[in-house]
C-alpha cells in the first residue's frame, strides 16, 4: 500500500470512529487510552514523585478518618466540605463552559448568570445583601439557595432604601456577595483553555501543526467564509502574541480565543505567561465586567438613571414638560406597587402549587448536555489514541518501503 492511500484509510477510520457509528471500538480505545495514561502517570509519580504520593496518601487518609468518625471536630469538617463543593462546582461549570474548542456548555447563561440576577432582585426586593446563610449558599446542582425562596420579613427589616419608597441596594454592596462565585468561575474557564495550548504545544515539539492550524490551512470554499478570514488574519498575526495580547483577549468575549492557546502552544510562548494572563483577563477582567453587567441590569439604580436622564432629556422639548409631573407619578407608584418587598395581606395569600416539576424538566435537560459533552470526550479521547495507532503503521510502512529502495 502506499503511503498516500494509507493516509486516506487513516483518515476514512478516524472520521467513522463515533460513538453512534461505532460504539464499542470507540469506547475500548477510550479505555485502552485511559489505562495508558494512567499507567504512564504512575511510572512517573514511582520515578519521580514518591514523596509526594506518600504526603498525597497521608492527607487523604487524615481526610478519611475525619469524615468518617464522630467527634468535636464534625461540623468544621462539614463547613470544610461544603466550601470545597462551592468551589469545585463553580470551578466545573466554568470548565465546561470553555473546554473543548467552543463545543462546551455555556454555563454563565445557564447557572452564574441567572444566579447574580436572583441575588441582586432579591436584595433589591429585602432592601438589604445579608441574605445568605453563608458564603457557599448559592445555586448548586440539584439544590436552589435557602434564601431564594424566604419572605423578606425573615431577614429583618430593610437596610437601604431610596427617597422614592422603594428598596435601591448599592453595586458596591451586591458585588462582594457574588464575587467568588464569579473569580471561581472564571478561573475554571481559564482552566478549561489550556489543553488547546499543550495540544498544540506538543504538536509544535513533535515537528507539526495543530489539528485546528491545518484545517485553517486547507480550507476551501464559500462556508463560513468570514469566520476562516478572520482566524487566518489571526494566524498571520500570531507572532506578536505576549502576555499583554492574551490578557487583552482573555478579558473580552472573544470567540476566537481558542485559537489563541493553539497559536500560544504553536509558537512556544511559556506556559506561566500564557496562563496568568489568561487567569487575570477571564477570572479577574472578564468575570467582573459581566457580574457588574447583570448586577446593573437587574437593579434598581440603572432604571432610576435611565429614568432621570430621559426626563432631563424630554423636559427640553416644549409642550412635554408640563405633562411629564403626573406620568411620572404613576409610572412610579405602579414600580413601587410592583417592587414592594411584602404586598398587602401578603400573609393571607397562599401560592397555588404548580403540578409540573420545572426543576425536573430542566435537571433532565443538563442530563442531556452533559452526556453530550461526555461522548464528545470519549469521542475525541478514542480519535487520538487511534491516531497514536496510526502514526506508528504509517512508520512501519515507511521504513519497508525506505528497505526495499535500498534493495533494489
Amino acid at each position: 500500500m502506499s503511503i498516500s492511500a494509507l493516509r486516506q484509510k487513516h483518515k476514512w477510520e478516524v472520521e467513522k470512529l463515533t460513538l453512534t457509528s461505532q460504539p464499542f471500538k470507540t469506547l475500548k480505545l477510550f479505555t485502552l487510552s485511559i489505562l495508558q495514561h494512567i499507567s504512564s502517570s504512575m511510572v512517573y509519580i514511582l520515578a519521580h514523585g514518591c514523596l509526594l504520593m506518600l504526603f498525597i496518601s497521608a492527607i487523604a487518609g487524615v481526610g478519611v478518618f475525619l469524615i468518617t468518625n464522630d467527634g468535636p471536630h464534625r461540623k468544621q469538617v462539614e463547613v470544610l466540605l461544603e466550601y470545597s463543593r462551592f468551589g469545585l462546582w463553580w470551578m466545573a461549570l466554568g470548565v465546561a463552559s470553555s473546554i473543548g474548542l467552543g463545543s462546551g456548555l455555556h454555563t454563565f447563561v445557564l447557572y452564574l448568570g441567572p444566579h447574580i440576577a436572583f441575588f441582586t432582585m432579591k436584595s433589591m426586593q429585602c432592601g438589604r445583601v445579608d441574605i445568605k446563610t453563608a458564603p457557599y449558599d448559592t445555586i448548586q446542582f440539584n439544590r436552589s439557595p435557602s434564601w431564594l425562596k424566604k419572605d423578606c420579613s425573615e431577614f429583618g427589616p430593610p437596610l437601604f432604601s431610596s427617597p422614592h419608597g422603594s428598596h435601591s441596594v448599592p453595586l458596591s454592596s451586591i458585588l462582594p456577595q457574588v464575587q467568588i462565585e464569579s473569580i471561581l468561575w472564571g478561573f475554571g474557564t481559564a482552566i478549561g483553555e489550556l489543553p488547546p495550548y499543550f495540544i498544540s504545544r506538543a504538536a509544535s515539539i513533535s515537528g507539526g501543526n495543530a489539528e485546528e492550524i491545518e484545517e485553517i490551512n486547507n480550507s476551501t470554499g464559500d462556508n463560513n467564509r468570514r469566520s476562516t478570514n478572520m482566524k487566518r488574519w489571526f494566524l498571520s498575526h500570531a507572532q506578536y502574541l505576549n502576555f499583554f495580547t492574551i490578557l487583552l483577549l482573555a478579558s473580552i468575549p472573544n470567540p476566537l480565543f481558542d485559537l489563541a492557546g493553539i497559536m500560544c502552544g504553536q509558537f512556544g510562548i511559556p506556559f506561566w505567561e500564557f496562563f496568568l494572563a489568561t487567569v487575570i483577563g477571564k477570572a479577574i477582567i472578564k468575570a467582573h465586567i459581566q457580574t457588574v453587567f447583570i448586577i446593573s441590569v437587574c437593579n434598581n439604580q440603572l432604571l432610576n438613571w435611565i429614568e432621570s436622564e430621559l426626563l432631563w432629556t424630554f423636559s427640553f422639548i416644549p409642550g412635554v414638560a408640563s405633562v411629564l409631573p403626573p406620568v411620572v407619578a404613576k409610572l412610579q407608584a405602579v414600580k413601587d406597587k410592583y417592587m414592594a418587598a411584602t404586598p398587602p395581606n401578603s400573609s393571607r395569600i397562599k401560592a397555588k402549587p404548580w403540578n409540573l416539576s420545572f426543576a425536573s424538566v430542566w435537571n433532565s435537560i443538563i442530563w442531556l448536555m452533559l452526556l453530550n459533552f461526555f461522548s464528545t470526550i470519549v469521542t475525541s479521547t478514542a480519535q487520538s489514541y487511534l491516531k497514536k495507532e496510526h502514526e506508528k503503521e504509517m512508520a512501519l510502512l515507511k521504513k519497508k518501503l525506505l528497505r526495499q529502495h535500498d534493495a533494489n
